[in-house]
């Protein structure tokens, strides 16, 4: 059962009403490595992500299979498998962590001036599980995971997606969510952080570009999935013929 809500004192800049958090002034935010106990919140921001590019027909995801993929019982070392960052948001302060978590990563904490007030809309729907700090709530996340190339001598980041939920966009915060996984891959030995950018998406490509990303024109995606992957399987003795 979800702890009961703080009510905010007036001090914090923020109100409580019809069971939805305004906050004003200043906002809280914490970036940390998501862990089991954030599974329904990684599974719906997924979902969100799908649905903002009309792909959820697309998505096939579980909790459950998202746990086998995320929290393997014999994970690869940090940072190496696919992990995801979580940035949570609250009206009050998080409390400062006093040494690397047992996940490995130390949350990154920050506050942002708000230039307007900020409604959590779905309290109980994205309340963090993390801790006790009741007052918390997901924002957004990154997931990316080691890529390697034939180029580099060491891995990469493949940086698979950024998302945040619409009350929390244009506040600055996707600087803050994207330059920590850039940090982590420069203070670990990581040779870079790349990804698909979308290039219909203006803002996306500007904030990439600001973020000093650069873009190589002369590349394209390709993507090898559905039936045209299953022919490979259904049809393996017949392609081994044909190539002798």
């Amino acid at each position: 059962m979800a702890p009961a809500l703080q009510q905010p004192t007036p001090s914090t800049g923020a109100s409580s009403e019809n069971n939805n958090v305004t906050i004003t002034e200043m906002i809280y935010t914490r970036v940390r490595l998501a862990t089991k106990s954030d599974l329904s919140h990684i599974y719906q921001l997924f979902y969100q992500i799908h649905e903002y590019h009309n792909y959820t027909h697309l998505y096939k995801a579980t909790e459950s299979s998202l746990e086998g993929l995320l929290f393997k019982e014999n994970p690869l070392p940090l940072f190496y498998g696919p992990s995801v960052l979580l940035l949570e948001v609250s009206p009050t302060p998080f409390n400062e962590p006093k040494k690397t978590t047992d996940e490995g990563f130390k949350p990154v904490l920050t506050t942002f001036d708000l230039k307007f007030p900020v409604v959590e809309g779905q309290v109980e729907k994205f309340r963090s599980k993390y801790d006790d700090k009741s007052d918390a709530y997901i924002a957004g996340y990154a997931f990316f995971y080691a890529n390697y190339s034939c180029f580099y001598d060491k891995p990469g980041f493949y940086f698979e997606s950024l998302y945040f939920r619409e009350s929390y966009r244009k506040l600055g915060m996707g600087k803050l969510l994207f330059g920590t996984v850039a940090s982590i891959a420069a203070n670990n030995g990581f040779v870079s952080v790349e990804g698909i950018i979308a290039v219909w998406n203006k803002k996306s490509y500007d904030f990439y570009i600001n973020m000093g990303v650069e873009i190589f024109d002369e590349f394209r995606y390709g993507k090898l999935h559905g039936e045209n992957l299953q022919k490979y399987a259904d049809n393996k003795g017949e392609i081994e013929e044909a190539n002798c």
